[in-house]
């Protein structure tokens, strides 16, 4: 890393240190509301190609909310929304100090309706919605022919997908509170002005809705790579719909389409760094980032923050690494391939032994510092899950990002099948799952946990670090638990608490530029933001 990056990291850190997370309060919020009013346009080819080609490329474009206004190295879209929720679980954390762009989402003060970090994963699905919309008032379902449809049927799945990427976290979940109110939704006739939060229950419904007609009309559909949706990313975000709403006979219907002629990593596979590429086979669906959109904005991707081997990235120059928390970690058998997706208290894993960087080579590499300030030393419990598509030490930041691995969809099967009376066959999914990819010496039973909890302490390990912590916890009615009060913490003091499932505080608050110009919003309230120490006592099934 050259110095003049460094200097670009540094005036990142100050502005941090004081006000980096203020919402710079120009009304996108209310703009965007507004601006889904699409009048129907011809269905000219070109220029639907190039809204569907938009669509997709600002799924992980850097400085995707903000653009050049800003320039802000957490601003790229739903990756960035990942990284915060997982950092606003109990199994990812950070470091507490002045470069950590995410500490926020750390320190749970993602709540204040002025922040940036909150303002863009609110605002980033709606603008999504925005152009999906486009494209589905341009088409005719019942008269188009198959090219238009298919384009239309995608932006109905990616519509869904922008609501289940805030249905979450702005109410509880579907089984206790679908009839509370939950998010507003973009209506042609609408007023913009005065749109009210559909309950969650209306906000599912539209889900399905759109999901249900982008399977319908995504059949035969070839994609031309894997950034886009066909059919089987379809049925798979139909899987997760139903899955938050209990319905888990067709959640798991839904998950065993999706994986259809996926195959999960194998072992092999998983025992170096990787999950950087959308070419993986095992990757369903994923944002494909490109060389150009990285070449002038490096910083603000997920290479730079969730890698730790990035050669110009804030994770390795700025100690600023994602690590898994001990709590989690302590819990993966060490037969299992995947506890050397981290680092352990030692700083060793198994899974870089024949990686080398700077000269250094396997462990060595953790207590490398190189001259140019590109890497500082490792903590303990790094992730090296994340490796670098470019080659370890690359300044060319443009990991891929998984939305969709067939992993997850085995796993959805399997709590589907368990949660609809079909206990033992979902015992043998996962059990196959994990004995034949994972790790040769598993039992479901071995933990003493039950089958429910296995299937979360399963989802917890594989998924880490790819935004699910938070929506499975508020569907499932979890405690969000990161320390206890007997064993010592590898997370920051200030990030050491636990949170009760019911308290008000994980509900996100609407941005202050989106209440002042929708005045059907009322906010989230109740609440505080958590401090250190609190709830040492709270327990979560998994990590007791």
């Amino acid at each position: 890393m050259k110095l003049d990056k460094i200097s670009l990291l540094l005036l990142g850190a100050l502005t941090l240190a004081s006000c980096s997370d203020i919402d710079e309060q120009y009304p996108e919020g209310g703009n965007l509301l507004a601006d889904q009013k699409q009048e129907s346009q011809d269905a000219v080819p070109s220029r639907m190609d190039a809204t569907l080609s938009g669509m997709y490329t600002m799924m992980g474009a850097p400085y995707a909310v903000y653009g050049s206004r800003s320039a802000r190295a957490d601003d790229f879209g739903f990756i960035s929304a990942a990284i915060s929720l997982d950092l606003e679980g109990a199994d990812a954390t950070s470091a507490n100090n002045g470069y950590n762009w995410f500490s926020a989402a750390c320190a749970y003060s993602t709540r204040n309706p002025n922040y940036a970090n909150p303002y863009m994963r609110y605002t980033m699905p709606y603008r999504q919605i925005g152009v999906a919309n486009e494209i589905i008032n341009s088409v005719d379902m019942a008269t188009a022919e198959d090219v238009a449809k298919y384009k239309a049927a995608q932006a109905y799945a990616i519509r869904a997908f922008d609501y289940m990427s805030l249905a979450p976290y702005f109410q509880g979940n579907y089984a206790s509170c679908k009839d509370q109110p939950c998010v507003p939704m973009i209506k042609a006739d609408g007023d913009a002005t005065n749109n009210p939060r559909a309950t969650v229950a209306e906000v599912y419904d539209q889900i399905i809705s759109d999901l249900n007609i982008a399977i319908d009309n995504l059949a035969g559909y070839q994609r031309t790579d894997k950034a886009q949706v066909n059919q089987q990313v379809a049925y798979g975000l139909r899987a997760r719909a139903y899955l938050a709403m209990g319905e888990y006979a067709k959640a798991a219907e839904d998950a065993e389409k999706a994986m259809q002629g996926f195959t999960p990593a194998s072992i092999a596979d998983v025992s170096v760094p990787g999950f950087d590429d959308i070419e993986a086979g095992n990757w369903i669906w994923g944002i494909d980032i490109t060389d150009a959109q990285v070449s002038s904005s490096g910083y603000a991707t997920s290479a730079s923050w969730a890698s730790s081997f990035s050669g110009d990235g804030y994770a390795a120059a700025c100690g600023v690494n994602m690590c898994i928390n001990n709590l989690l970690y302590d819990k993966i058998p060490a037969t299992d391939v995947r506890k050397g997706w981290w680092l352990d208290e030692n700083l060793h894993s198994p899974n870089w032994a024949n990686l080398t960087w700077g000269g250094a080579k396997g462990d060595e590499i953790a207590s490398l510092i190189l001259d140019d300030g590109s890497k500082v030393g490792f903590p303990a419990y790094t992730n090296i899950k994340f490796g670098m598509k470019s080659g370890i030490g690359s300044t060319l930041n443009n990991n891929d990002w998984p939305l969709m691995r067939v992993e997850e969809m085995i796993l959805i099967q399997a709590e589907g099948l368990a949660k609809s009376g079909n206990e033992a066959k979902a015992k043998q999914v996962l059990e196959d799952f994990v004995k034949t990819y994972r790790d040769p010496s598993y039992s479901v039973s071995a933990s003493g946990r039950s089958l429910a909890d296995e299937i979360w302490f399963q989802r917890r390990v594989e998924l880490w670090g790819e935004g699910f912590f938070v929506a499975d916890a508020r569907r499932l009615g979890k405690n969000i638990v990161r320390f206890h009060a007997d064993k010592e913490s590898n997370l920051s003091d200030a990030f050491q608490f636990n949170i009760s499932a019911d308290d008000p505080w994980l509900n996100m608050r609407f941005p202050q530029s989106e209440t002042d110009n929708n005045k059907g919003i009322v906010n989230n309230t109740g609440g505080s933001l958590p401090e250190a120490g609190q709830n040492p006592g709270l327990r979560d099934g998994v990590t007791d």
